[in-house]
């Protein structure tokens, strides 16, 4: 649905992105990662329309960015970050102001509107003048004109800025909802959303892309070890040293205060079964095991702070080296 080849941004002796390559699904939500001044906005903008990259291509459903852009803006919904709403109109003035720029004809304009704001519940305030409205209300605004034509494509720049935490659930599960009917690229910089909705992040820093893939493979590519959390109910004063003794365990943190034990094993090794058996034997009492998964956030600071470990690709994709 949309494929991104080696496009780059300059602006005279600065380039802002380069060499930029990847793809997303039709029907995938797909997270787009990175820094402030990394690059993203550059990239949602040449995708967009707004402006042409300086060299490479993009396409959104087949039709190219650059020679048929008024193609591709029918096939877009896009939210950037600072929603583009005219305070002095009443919410429903000015969802029927878009849809009549975007073409839609009065018949349709009317069925789809209430349609959009029951989806982003802006049903108590669509009298209201924008003006007079919160900016949390005002995101849900520009998200209903980004999903009122109901365009197969929907570019989101910071979606839930401004919203509670109850407004931001529900609009997650907004976009969870979409997938498979829509095609979605999400801009956060809130990393534990892009792991609830998005099936796979685009993470690009210094205007590079340097990983595409599912959270859980990242995580996988660049964890270096195994790690365990244990909580023992009456460890044995050298209840670290003994663990140090099972073979495949690299290293045993061990707290002052005999609290949460932290069981560093070699990658690959799933000792846990072992873990469990040396402790109940023993008659330590064992009160918790857990292993510990690498997080997004875990993932974004390597790859964005020059850590080495980002290994091979996996999944096909073409993405430029990494620069871990």
């Amino acid at each position: 649905m949309i494929d991104v080849q080696h496009i780059t941004k300059r602006y005279g002796d600065r380039t802002a992105i380069e060499r930029v390559t990847f793809s997303v699904n039709k029907g995938e939500v797909l997270a787009f990662l990175g820094p402030n001044g990394a690059g993203k906005t550059t990239t949602m903008r040449i995708l967009t329309c707004f402006m042409p990259a300086t060299e490479g291509t993009a396409t959104v459903d087949g039709f190219d960015c650059s020679e048929q852009p008024q193609e591709v803006k029918a096939r877009i919904g896009y939210l950037p970050e600072t929603p583009p709403v005219y305070q002095e109109l009443t919410v429903s003035e000015y969802l029927t102001f878009v849809g009549r720029l975007k073409g839609m004809k009065s018949a349709a304009l009317r069925e789809r509107m209430p349609l959009v704001i029951e989806q982003v519940s802006l049903g108590d305030v669509r009298h209201r003048l924008i003006a007079n409205l919160s900016r949390g209300y005002r995101q849900r605004v520009g998200l209903a004109q980004a999903l009122l034509h109901d365009p197969p494509v929907l570019i989101l720049d910071e979606p839930t800025v401004g919203l509670d935490p109850k407004q931001i659930i529900e609009i997650l599960e907004l976009i969870k909802s979409l997938a498979g009917s829509h095609t979605v690229i999400l801009s956060t910089h809130i990393l534990p959303e892009a792991t609830a909705v998005c099936q796979r992040v685009v993470i690009i820093n210094e205007g590079r892309i340097v990983a595409v893939d599912t959270p859980e493979h990242l995580s996988a590519r660049l964890r270096r070890s195994e790690k365990i959390s244990l909580t023992v109910k009456t460890p044995p004063h050298n209840f670290a040293d003994r663990l140090r003794g099972i073979p495949g365990i690299v290293s045993v943190f061990a707290p002052a205060d005999g609290g949460v034990y932290l069981v560093e094993c070699a990658l690959g090794r799933d000792l846990r079964d072992e873990l469990a058996r040396f402790i109940v034997t023993n008659g330590w009492g064992l009160l918790e095991l857990k292993t510990i998964s690498m997080t997004l956030e875990d993932v974004f600071l390597r790859l964005t702070q020059h850590e080495d470990g980002m290994g091979e690709r996996s999944g096909g994709e073409t993405p430029q080296e990494a620069r871990a």
